[in-house]
């Protein structure tokens, strides 16, 4: 049956090795107590509860879905007991400040228990997830009444949090979002309207519901520039500051989904609900932005999960499955055939899973150093550095991550074969509940315009150009490295390349600006695959050094050389097909008129 290990020995050489994590926090005011004995200790933890708590129940929990019944759900037999299991262990307050309940951890550290969490039962991390994004808008744009009023809740994991933007005739588009906010007399607000697709809308884990909701107040200007943001709860605080009496949001049903079937996906209605202002007024999506580039991270983290997930279970079953004989002759002439993992067809699949988890995992811890260094740096030069970084970093993570994903558990389906598409395996499970992750949080074609149009060619390359010189950087202090070379040379041309392509597809979009929407995913998965190639080629530095330091461990650095190249020389040929591509123009899309699509 599927289950789930975590990667402990490739997380610690990526945290420890790779990025060097104590340095990294050592630098950092505040970071000094998360030293490695620590960081180990949790790590560690948060592997016995994803792997004996969390794993177990994520079958179940796509066999029995959530229930609902007269606007209340309840979850999956085990899951309200694994949340309370959660918040007893202290998780939730882990990366959070100490003002409001916190224990003051770095944000990142947060993220590597997230992997785990997320790998071993994605439906159920869903629930605390959405929390994290809700505690952060809070904490960056809540009044100090507010925060103690409902971030204290939310970080000790006594209610959970949501994100309430979507509405049924608009989905990316916001600016076209019709839910109002009427003032009241006592300075609340009255919510009404509708949204849709909520995760965790409404469950049976937590005591209160913190709804963090869109709307427009009375003169707001149309479009985007007339977005408020808002607290709903769904029960009201009393003068304690304790559940109260039940707001006006009320859960209208559930959606029946192609996965992640343990967690419940609502219809929220809000009749004239008592809602509080967060921010400035019109200043709603601003200040969602915090909510949401959390939330795209979270979902990058998805991909990286299901990736995981989908390796370890088809290479436990490639190493045990019995089916023909290698063509080079028998490998276990003592057994009926040879097991699976033999075949090159097959190899190439898990190696294809294994490249891109544990590229994925460089991405994201990459990605989690930055956000430690955009709040906490010690000077301002370093924190724009970091959300410069981020700003880059942040759709190529959550697209790229989350198609490969998709990919990866697609595999998983192929090398289990037909028992691949039987329920009780999992890899189909896998496949279905990785299916969205492609599209929430802002779809992969949105992501990629976000990328190509808004964070590159509107900093008329400046944020590239950032990005680009840390791997040219990188490149030229292994020009000595002779080892290294077949990776350097491969990420040197490619990297230059990225820029000529940028200048390229920015000259055709001066005179055609469908150029850029053309060009885009092509565009995304190309700086995906150049920017996991940069941090394999990283870890394949590291591992030549530490085959000299430590050749006790020489097996997993092996491993690792090995692996780093099958991706330069069976997946980061890919980067061709998608030049071509993005450069072939948007003629070849535009010039069908949409009436003659079908006849």
């Amino acid at each position: 049956m599927a289950e789930y290990k975590a990667p402990l020995r490739d997380m610690q050489f990526m945290l420890n090795d790779v990025l060097e994590l104590e340095q990294h926090y050592q630098s950092l005011p505040g970071c000094e107590e998360a030293t490695p004995d620590m960081v180990s200790a949790i790590l560690e933890e948060g592997a016995k509860f994803a792997e004996r708590v969390l794993s177990p129940l994520n079958q179940v929990g796509d066999q029995q879905g959530c229930q609902f019944n007269e606007g209340e759900v309840k979850t999956p037999d085990g899951f309200a007991e694994a949340y309370q299991a959660f918040v007893e262990g202290g998780w939730p307050s882990l990366a959070h400040n100490p003002e409001w309940g916190g224990q003051g951890l770095p944000e990142s550290l947060g993220i590597f228990i997230n992997e785990m969490v997320g790998s071993a039962n994605w439906s159920w991390s869903m629930y605390p997830g959405l929390s994290h994004g809700a505690m952060n808008t809070l904490e960056a744009h809540g009044t100090q009444e507010q925060k103690q009023t409902y971030l204290t809740k939310l970080v000790s994991g006594e209610w959970t949090g949501t994100m309430c933007l979507t509405e049924a005739h608009c989905g990316t588009d916001l600016g076209m979002l019709r839910t109002k906010a009427e003032p009241a007399d006592d300075g609340s607000y009255r919510i009404s309207g509708t949204k849709i697709f909520i995760s965790a809308g409404e469950h049976d884990l937590a005591g209160n519901i913190v709804h963090i909701v869109l709307a427009r107040l009375p003169d707001a200007p149309a479009g985007t520039k007339g977005i408020s943001l808002f607290i709903v709860p769904k029960f009201l605080p009393d003068a304690e500051g304790n559940v109260g009496e039940r707001n006006a949001v009320s859960c209208g049903s559930i959606e029946h989904k192609m996965g992640i079937h343990g967690n419940a996906t609502c219809v929220m209605n809000f009749d004239s609900a008592t809602g509080y202002l967060i921010g400035p007024p019109n200043k709603g999506l601003n200040c969602m932005f915090t909510f949401m580039n959390t939330a795209r991270i979270g979902t990058a983290l998805q991909g990286l999960s299901h990736t995981e997930w989908g390796f370890q279970n088809s290479l436990a079953y490639a190493r045990d499955r019995l089916q023909m004989r290698a063509l080079s002759g028998p490998k276990h002439p003592d057994k009926a055939a040879d097991p699976i993992i033999v075949h090159p067809a097959v190899r190439s699949m898990l190696l294809t899973q294994k490249a891109f988890a544990e590229g994925g995992r460089a991405l994201i811890y990459f990605a989690a150093q930055q956000v430690d260094r955009a709040k906490l740096a010690q000077t301002a030069e370093e924190k724009q550095e970091a959300e410069d970084l981020l700003s880059l970093l942040t759709p190529i993570a959550k697209a790229f991550l989350t198609e490969t994903g998709l990919e990866s558990a697609s595999h998983g389906v192929q090398v289990f074969g037909g028992h691949g598409y039987i329920a009780e395996w999992g890899m189909e499970q896998n496949l279905r509940d990785a299916r969205i992750a492609t599209i929430y949080e802002g779809t992969t074609q949105v992501q990629a315009l976000d990328l190509l149009g808004r964070k590159v060619l509107m900093s008329q390359g400046e944020l590239l150009k950032r990005f680009t010189k840390i791997i040219h950087k990188f490149c030229q202090s292994q020009t000595d490295n002779e080892q290294m070379q077949p990776f350097v040379s491969a990420l040197s041309r490619l990297n230059k390349e990225w820029g000529d392509l940028t200048l390229q597809i920015g000259m055709k979009a001066m005179k055609n600006r469908e150029e850029v929407g053309a060009a885009s995913v092509e565009y995304l998965m190309y700086s995906g695959y150049i920017t996991l190639a940069w941090l394999w080629a990283r870890q394949a530095e590291v591992a030549m050094r530490k085959l000299t330091e430590n050749p006790s461990d020489a097996d997993f650095y092996h491993a690792k050389l090995k692996t780093a190249r099958f991706y330069f020389e069976r997946l980061l040929p890919r980067t061709r097909t998608l030049a071509e591509v993005m450069l072939s123009g948007a003629d070849n899309l535009m010039e069908l008129d949409s009436e003659h699509f079908a006849f």
